[in-house]
């Protein structure tokens, strides 16, 4: 075993693909291909399973990732602390629902611990691909909510997957609108109130179950009905057709403006946000400091 091989795991856990791992390693696809069979056939374990539809890590192969990791990143620090070399890119990914406080903090990780060379991944996605994208190990740390109503269902799916699911905050439900819509001056608004005014929601591709909605109360009728695929699109039509969304009441003036603003909404409901992660690997120096960074950056919302 050697840290090359080590190096050559990751970049394929990283990119999903051979192909794709080998074109950034500068190396054949064969070539590639034999040193993991060589690394497989040497710890008796399967790394990747190979499909039809392309390669996945093994439940092992997840397991062996994390170690090598963790290798691969000690070794780094001793080249740059003792060999004079160059400090080597940092690598991390999150995927996430869409929610500005992921970009607030994504932000403020980069601005700190951002050297001259980096290589991260923001994946603002859907409800099951942020479960797979984790669980895949294609991003570290994932972002997405749980309510009496969806618990069940994403709790085993995390269970199914090896993942464990760690609260952030837990927020009362808010409307994301224009400040020009006529509800904007409201201390808070009902279900029935919002009738007149377009429901917006992110679209959730083929697992459009209502357990892996974005937003609260999913199961509601509603006349006027708009889904969409990004937050930029979504905020945009807040604002051009005075619809409005349901969310956490958590906004970046910062980073969004002034022009959409949350009102809370009158309901019983409660909303816990949090990122999940592999139960039993370690997160790299990245992570924990994105984690630091969601936290400052929800602090106003803890509970």
């Amino acid at each position: 075993m050697t840290l090359q091989q080590l190096k050559y795991v990751i970049e394929i856990a990283r990119r999903g693909s051979m192909n794709e791992a080998a074109k950034r390693l500068f190396i054949s696809q064969p070539s590639l291909s034999n040193a993991i069979k060589d690394l497989e056939e040497e710890l008796g374990i399967t790394i990747f399973e190979r499909t039809n539809k392309g390669i996945s890590l093994s439940v092992e192969g997840t397991e062996f990732l994390g170690y090598a990791r963790q290798v691969v990143e000690q070794a780094e620090l001793l080249e740059s602390r003792y060999m004079d070399a160059k400090p080597s890119p940092q690598h991390f990914s999150v995927s996430t629902q869409h929610y500005s406080f992921a970009v607030n903090a994504f932000v403020s990780l980069v601005r700190e611990y951002g050297q001259s060379q980096y290589e991260m991944a923001l994946r603002e996605t859907k409800t099951h691909e942020i479960i797979e994208d984790v669980r895949t190990m294609r991003s570290e740390i994932g972002i997405l909510y749980l309510n009496d109503f969806n618990s069940k269902v994403i709790q085993s799916l995390l269970k199914a997957g090896n993942l464990v699911f760690h609260p952030l905050f837990t927020a009362k439900p808010h409307i994301f609108i224009s400040v020009h819509n006529p509800l904007a001056k409201q201390r808070s608004v009902t279900i029935d109130q919002l009738q007149d005014y377009p429901y917006l929601s992110f679209e959730q591709g083929e697992f459009n179950s209502f357990h892996f909605a974005e937003e609260i109360m999913s199961t509601l009728t509603y006349p006027k009905r708009i889904r969409v695929s990004d937050r930029a699109t979504l905020f945009n039509l807040l604002i051009g057709l005075n619809g409005y969304t349901i969310s956490t009441g958590v906004l970046s003036a910062d980073l969004n403006g002034n022009a959409i603003i949350p009102v809370p909404l009158d309901c019983d409901e409660t909303i816990q946000v949090g990122w999940i992660c592999h139960r039993n690997l370690a997160l790299s120096k990245l992570a924990v400091a994105y984690i630091e960074a969601l936290k400052e950056a929800t602090g106003q919302a803890e509970s």
